[in-house]
C-alpha cells in the first residue's frame, strides 16, 4: 500500500471518528459538559460537542433577575448544563444552567429508588386520588392507594412524611412515591416487639390512621391493628366513617392475637358492657315499647328498641293486611310497636304492630 493510499485511508478514518463524535443523542433531562463560545443578546452559544452548538436561552442563566450575563458567565466557562430539549431540525439542541441543580436532585432520588431509600417529604395540596408532595425543590405525587390512611385528608396539609421513591423519570417529569412501602418495611422491624407486648382483652390506646368499608386501622406503637366493622360498635352501621374520625386517639380492646401472621384484631364496641346482657328483665314478651327503624327490606323492619339492640317487625307483623314496608314506614321514623318474642341469650326479639292493635 502507497503513502497516497495511506493518507485516503487515514482521511476516511479521521472523518468516520468525527461523524461518530456527533451521533450522540442528548435527551431532556440530561446533563452535559460544555465550554461558552459566545455571549449575544439573542442568547449563548456553548460547546457539547455536538453538530452544532448547543443554545442557552438568557432566560435559562439564573433563577433570580440578570440584565448583564457576563456577571454570571463568561466565554471560556467550561460548566454542566441541564438539556432542556433535544435537537432541532439544524441538529441544535437547547440547554439550561439555571436547571441544573433539578438533574442533580432527580438524580438523588433515581439513586433513592435504586437503593430503596426512605426519604421525606411535605405535603402542600390534596388532589383527585392522592396528594402533591415537595422534596428537592420538586413535586411528587403520591396515590391514594400508596397512603397509610388510605384517602387524602386536610390533616395531611404541611405534615412531613416518610416515603419511599417509586418512579423517578425527568422526562416525563414523574416523581411516584409510597408511604405505605415505607411503613411496611418498618413494621416488619419493630412487629414482634410489639405483638409480644400485647396480650388478648389487654385494653390500648391507638390512632385511627385509615378508614375502609370493612373496617379501620389503628396505629397500636407503630403497628396497624385492624378494628373489623363488626367491632366499631354494638348498632350496625355502613361505614366506619359514620362514628370514627381519620387522626383521633380512642382506646380499644385487644381481640385476636395472630403471632404467626403479627396481626392484632381489635374492638371498641366491647369497651361497653354487652346491651344485650343489660336488656335482660329490662323487657319482656307483651310489653310495649318505642323505637326507631334503622333499616326497611323487603321482608320487614329492623327497630332499634335499646341502644346497641335490634328488634325484628316482620312485615306480616306490621298489619292485618297485605302492606308494602317501604310505604308505610321510613328509616329513622320512632313506632311504637309490641314485644311478641324475646329472646336475648339468641339475639332474637320479634315485634308487632298488628298484635299492638289488637290487644
Amino acid at each position: 500500500m502507497n503513502e497516497a493510499t495511506l493518507n485516503i485511508v487515514d482521511t476516511w478514518d479521521f472523518e468516520k471518528l468525527l461523524e461518530q463524535s456527533f451521533e450522540k443523542k442528548y435527551k431532556v433531562a440530561d446533563l452535559v459538559q460544555g465550554t461558552v463560545l459566545k455571549i449575544e443578546k439573542s442568547g449563548i452559544l456553548v460547546d457539547v460537542g455536538g453538530k452544532t452548538e448547543a443554545n442557552l436561552p438568557l432566560r435559562e442563566l439564573s433563577n433570580l433577575p440578570c440584565d448583564n450575563p457576563e456577571t454570571i458567565i463568561s466565554v471560556g466557562d467550561k460548566k454542566k448544563f441541564y438539556v432542556l430539549r433535544e435537537e432541532n431540525d439544524e441538529g441544535q439542541i437547547t440547554i439550561s444552567l439555571k436547571r441544573v441543580h433539578l438533574a442533580e436532585n432527580w438524580g438523588k432520588l433515581d439513586e433513592a429508588r435504586k437503593d430503596e431509600e426512605t426519604v421525606e417529604v411535605k405535603v402542600i395540596a390534596l388532589v383527585k386520588g392522592g396528594v402533591i408532595v415537595e422534596i428537592y425543590d420538586l413535586r411528587g405525587f403520591i396515590p391514594a392507594s400508596q397512603l397509610r390512611t388510605g384517602t387524602p385528608h386536610d390533616n395531611l396539609i404541611n405534615q412531613t412524611l416518610c416515603v419511599k421513591v417509586l418512579e423517578a423519570d425527568p422526562q416525563r417529569n414523574k416523581l411516584i412515591l409510597s408511604e405505605r412501602v415505607c411503613l411496611q418495611e418498618e413494621r416488619k422491624k419493630i412487629a414482634e416487639e410489639v405483638i409480644s407486648n400485647l396480650d388478648e382483652d389487654q385494653i390500648i390506646e391507638g390512632e385511627i390512621v385509615r378508614l375502609a368499608d370493612f373496617g379501620a386501622f389503628i396505629d397500636v406503637n407503630g403497628i396497624d391493628g385492624l378494628l373489623p366493622i363488626s367491632e366499631i360498635c354494638w348498632n350496625k352501621i355502613k361505614h366506619p366513617a359514620d362514628v370514627l374520625t381519620l387522626g383521633k386517639k380512642i382506646k380499644v380492646k385487644v381481640l385476636k392475637i395472630d403471632k404467626d401472621l403479627n396481626r392484632i384484631s381489635l374492638s371498641l364496641k366491647r369497651m361497653e358492657e354487652n346491651p344485650w346482657i343489660q336488656i335482660e328483665g329490662k323487657f319482656a314478651e307483651g310489653q310495649v315499647v318505642k323505637g326507631k327503624v334503622n333499616k326497611i327490606t323487603d321482608f320487614g323492619a329492623f327497630v332499634n328498641i335499646f341502644p346497641g339492640v335490634e328488634a325484628l317487625l316482620p312485615v306480616a307483623e306490621m298489619s292485618e293486611e297485605s302492606v308494602n314496608p317501604y310505604e308505610l314506614l321510613s328509616v329513622d321514623q320512632e313506632i311504637e310497636v309490641l314485644i311478641k318474642k324475646f329472646t336475648p341469650q339468641e339475639r332474637r326479639i320479634g315485634l308487632s304492630i298488628r298484635d299492638l292493635k289488637n290487644n
